[in-house]
């Protein structure tokens, strides 16, 4: 058996794509959850902890002794965050300073996962070192435990900010993808702005560039990853249906920013990322945006109305 990672998140859909990618390596998974009960694959011990409990958290680390320690977990939904704003406080915030002070006494590596929300879309594309302005309070907690993390453990952290991320999980809920596919087969046409663009890449991609930092102890600090291309919220839309060969015209309608302006409040219109540095010396590559699309399957909630469709 390989080295020890301690996976919290590990039933989402980022962390159940670490866990793969980890045992693909031969690293020893501990898959950490909370309420998912499902199996997830890859890993090789799955324990259940609470993690807005510090001393269960800090049992847990001490107890497993890890070489690594990957927080994937987070409350991850602005809405969610805003209407419980001390448990994603607690979830967001101090549980990655308690990782990060558990690493950096036990001598282990530390991946910490943040997100583009820290920026307010209005100078992209951002690089790492560009000043910060969350407009929600999901990217305000994220940029807290960006200073946590490094303040606690610079020696063993590093930090990637990731942008909108689609894939296959374990639920088929979880990806941008997945939620295009849940509102059509509701019934629901969704309105898509071809004015506000992100640069998306999958989990599984991310996962191949965390377990690589995991075993690359020269590279620490905060970092950017996502795909190769920028697309706007419409395009993203009308390649996904596509792809599946799905009829765009009866799923999507054309938006503009200027058209919703109370819908745009609490949305950023560029969050394109400048993630040269790290992609300079990672083996990892970068995704297209095709190269992304060829990884994703009809979300298993969604397959009945595909089916029919056709």
């Amino acid at each position: 058996m390989g080295m020890k990672l301690f996976l919290t998140g590990a039933s989402g859909l980022v962390g159940s794509s670490v866990a793969r990618a980890a045992r693909r390596r031969r690293w020893e998974v501990i898959a950490v959850i909370n309420s998912f009960e499902g199996a997830v694959a890859g890993a090789t011990h799955t324990t259940r902890i609470d993690l807005s409990d510090e001393a269960a958290v800090q049992r847990a680390v001490l107890d497993l002794f890890p070489d690594a320690i990957v927080n994937a977990a987070a409350i991850s939904e602005p809405w969610r965050c805003d209407a419980q704003p001390e448990l994603s406080q607690r979830l967001n915030v101090d549980m990655p300073a308690w990782l990060a002070r558990l690493a950096h006494h036990l001598g282990a590596r530390f991946v910490h996962l943040s997100s583009e929300q820290v920026f307010d879309g209005t100078h992209a594309p951002y690089k790492p070192g560009d000043p910060i302005s969350p407009i929600n309070l999901y990217g305000r907690q994220k940029a807290e435990a960006e200073d946590a993390v490094a303040r606690f453990a610079m020696e063993q952290t590093v930090v990637v900010r990731l942008p909108l991320l689609f894939g296959n999980s374990a639920t088929g809920t979880r990806s941008a993808h997945e939620r295009l596919f849940s509102a059509w087969a509701e019934g629901r046409r969704t309105c898509l702005y071809r004015d506000e663009f992100r640069q998306p890449c999958t989990a599984e991609n991310v996962a191949e560039v965390v377990v690589e930092l995991c075993e690359r102890r020269d590279l620490t600090g905060l970092h950017h990853w996502a795909g190769t291309e920028a697309v706007s919220r419409l395009d993203m839309g009308r390649r996904v249906a596509a792809h599946f060969k799905l009829p765009m015209d009866r799923l999507i309608e054309e938006g503009s920013r200027a058209d919703h302006p109370g819908g745009c409040a609490h949305r950023q219109p560029d969050l394109r990322l400048n993630s040269t540095t790290l992609a300079g010396v990672l083996k990892t590559r970068q995704e297209s945006f095709d190269e992304m699309l060829a990884k994703l399957a009809v979300p298993v909630p969604c397959r009945d109305w595909y089916r029919c469709l056709g």
